[in-house]
């Protein structure tokens, strides 16, 4: 979230730069700051109370011990004690709204972000490799179809639509492209660590999924809130980042580097007629993903590394991918600055994101509460980012039809051979 004393210090500038995102974020500055000035005169008041009740208290003790009368005194001493009971109420119930308000405004968008409204503006950083030249190429449902590499019809009978069972030489490839994903991003630094895929609600708060994006969620134990106090984890990001959550680390830890495997639950709520055929877009999925936490000072030169990284993945299997920025109209909620890797689908006819690479500045470590104690034994927030390193269906959707020979032979990557064990599907 962002900081209050940024907030009241510089409204105006704020404001502005939440107007570069769209919509109608900034209008929640002006509420903000009228909790925090009628929070803070409610703790000055109870302060003042609270000192007159001091000298009342010390008035009656003297005036007990010469045998006068108190009666004025206590009962004075009684109405400032329900003056403090009532600004205790007045101080939580304005905490708690300036809190809601605080964790619904998006970050702010980094002065190197391009401008503009939509995905349309936003510029191709890179390119690497080039398309690979084919005749009437065939997309991965054909192909799986054709290998017997995954199979709809069993996982709507199972789940429903939204899932895909992969068997044989499909379910191998899948687990081959894992550990290959894996293995190479340990090799770049990342501790590789295996986490629960269930997650608080807190930490759900605290990587900024919620309260925005709940309906996209798979939430369980409803509690007698009415709210979800547990989540399918929709990618690694949220149980990897919150390990760290409520701490305080030593400047001499960071960069903490960390990649982690998990599957992936999200509803996709309201993506009806968007990328639905095949594997492309699912309400499971596998991913590999990229977290660090650095220094203050290094978050920008963390971002062009760790996309480097998830970039690389692309490179040792030879498909030809781009890399765009996003403009600050389509930059996501908690990111700072991002970029998007996609990579060419020639079945599609059209590239797919694999990977978003972000950085989030000290955003996501406020909302946590994850701290490092710096050189001078002063408490301050680290950076975190995070990427895909990558997405597995679109990496395998790209594979696939990135690989496959005139006659419908799949080829393996000489990357991936030692882990799938053969060079061809066929």
């Amino acid at each position: 979230m962002l900081d209050i004393r940024l907030i009241r210090d510089n409204p105006t500038t704020v404001q502005e730069q939440l107007k570069l995102r769209g919509g109608n974020h900034w209008k929640l500055i002006d509420d903000v700051l009228a909790c925090d000035e009628k929070r803070r005169a409610a703790e000055t008041e109870k302060q003042t109370l609270q000192s007159l009740r001091k000298q009342i208290a010390k008035q009656i003790g003297m005036a007990k011990g010469k045998g006068e009368d108190t009666t004025s005194a206590e009962a004075e001493a009684r109405s400032i004690n329900a003056k403090i009971d009532a600004l205790d109420a007045e101080v939580e119930a304005t905490s708690l709204r300036q809190q809601d308000l605080l964790l619904h405004i998006p970050n702010l968008p980094h002065a190197a972000c391009p401008q503009g409204q939509d995905e349309t503006e936003n510029p191709v950083v890179r390119e690497w490799g080039s398309k690979p030249t084919l005749e009437n190429p065939k997309d991965h449902v054909d192909l799986a179809t054709q290998h017997r590499l995954i199979d709809w019809d069993d996982a709507i009978r199972v789940s429903g639509a939204g899932f895909a069972v992969y068997r044989g030489k499909g379910a191998k490839l899948e687990r081959a492209l894992i550990n290959f994903l894996l293995d190479t991003q340990t090799a770049h630094g990342y501790e590789e660590v295996n986490v629960p895929h269930l997650v608080k609600r807190e930490c759900m708060e605290g990587t900024g999924q919620l309260p925005k994006f709940e309906d996209d969620m798979y939430g369980t134990e409803r509690g007698e809130d009415g709210q979800n106090h547990l989540f399918l984890a929709p990618t690694a990001e949220v149980p990897v980042t919150n390990l760290y959550r409520d701490t305080i680390v030593q400047e001499s830890e960071l960069p903490v580097k960390m990649v982690a495997y998990t599957p992936c639950f999200r509803r996709e709520a309201g993506s009806a007629g968007r990328d639905n055929k095949g594997i492309i877009r699912m309400h499971q999925f596998d991913k590999v993903e990229l977290v660090q936490l650095v220094h203050p000072d290094d978050g920008l030169a963390a971002l062009e590394l760790l996309t480097s990284h998830a970039e690389s993945i692309l490179q040792k299997l030879g498909l030809h991918y781009r890399t765009i920025e996003l403009c600050t109209g389509d930059l996501g909620a908690n990111s700072a600055k991002t970029y998007d890797i996609e990579v060419w689908a020639p079945g599609q006819g059209k590239y797919l994101e694999v990977s978003s690479c972000s950085w989030f500045g000290d955003f996501q470590a406020r909302r946590m509460k994850l701290r490092f104690k710096d050189s001078e034994g002063k408490n301050r927030f680290p950076h975190t980012l995070n990427g895909s390193g990558t997405a597995l269906p679109r990496l395998y959707v790209a594979l696939l039809e990135q690989c496959q020979l005139s006659d419908g032979t799949i080829r393996i990557p000489d990357a991936l051979v030692p882990y799938f064990g053969a060079s061809a599907i066929g």
